[in-house]
């Protein structure tokens, strides 16, 4: 990949960016993909290209993948913000399912975390990372009140994980108005993924309750039938889900677990 000018370049085994990133000047940006990234302080023209062909890319996207373009995006600062464009043949796709496709007018980055994806060949979805730090050099203040202590991370097993990550796939995807899958269509996923699991309804629902149900006696609210009351719906996984996102107990890069072959 090519060096950044004005910045340096981010290992394939750096965390996911929605962990947050170290105190730097503020309007730094920070783009990671599954193969590494980059970081780059703010100046005037400074650019970021991300896309499939990893010699002429600062951060490549969907190396195996045809249907991404060989530069698919930049990233460039002027006034006083980060812009992104799509120069690709596919649209990106940002947070609450906003689509920006080519020739589009740039759209300004906001500071904080933007997870950016890109539909690829078979449906897989590629991510781009995105973090741009705030006025104090890192996260940016709260919108809705002050945290005065980091989220609880909660501990999953890599079952846990897999399946969570199945059922809660359009939390990570960031898509506007998610909603849990339907057991039966987790099921099936899981089914796909490790056909010697023998992955059934029950089993995913047993193991998803005995995740609410630890994550209560923990003091998390809002995750038995007592608490939301009738009609149940969804209330009681979309609350687990949010939880999990919230606290980073699960971040968007393990959506790679739907790409994994079978163990």
């Amino acid at each position: 990949m090519r060096e950044p000018e004005g910045g340096k370049r981010l290992p394939s085994e750096h965390h996911s960016l929605a962990y947050g990133v170290p105190s730097t000047s503020s309007g730094t940006l920070y783009a990671l993909s599954t193969v590494g990234g980059v970081t780059m302080s703010p100046k005037a023209g400074r650019t970021i290209v991300f896309g499939r062909n990893k010699p002429d890319v600062h951060v490549c996207l969907g190396e195996d993948d045809p249907k991404i373009s060989r530069r698919h995006g930049t990233l460039i600062f002027h006034d006083a913000h980060w812009w992104l464009s799509t120069t690709g043949r596919l649209p990106v796709r940002m947070p609450e399912s906003r689509l920006l496709f080519p020739n589009e007018e740039p759209v300004p980055l906001g500071e904080g975390y933007t997870p950016l994806f890109v539909r690829g060949s078979r449906g897989r979805e590629h991510l781009l990372e995105i973090y741009v730090t705030g006025a104090s050099g890192t996260r940016p203040s709260s919108r809705h009140e002050d945290v005065t202590q980091p989220p609880r991370i909660w501990k999953l097993t890599p079952d846990e994980r897999l399946v969570l990550v199945v059922l809660g796939q359009r939390y990570l995807l960031h898509e506007a108005r998610a909603q849990p899958l339907a057991w039966r269509q987790a099921a099936d996923q899981l089914a796909e993924l490790r056909p010697d699991a023998g992955w059934t309804v029950k089993k995913v629902e047993h193991l998803v309750a005995a995740v609410r149900n630890r994550l209560s006696r923990n003091g998390v609210a809002g995750l038995t039938r007592e608490e939301v009351g009738e009609p149940v719906g969804n209330a009681l996984n979309d609350n687990l889900l949010k939880e999990l996102l919230l606290s980073t107990s699960l971040v968007p890069p393990d959506l790679r677990l739907l790409d994994e072959p079978s163990a």
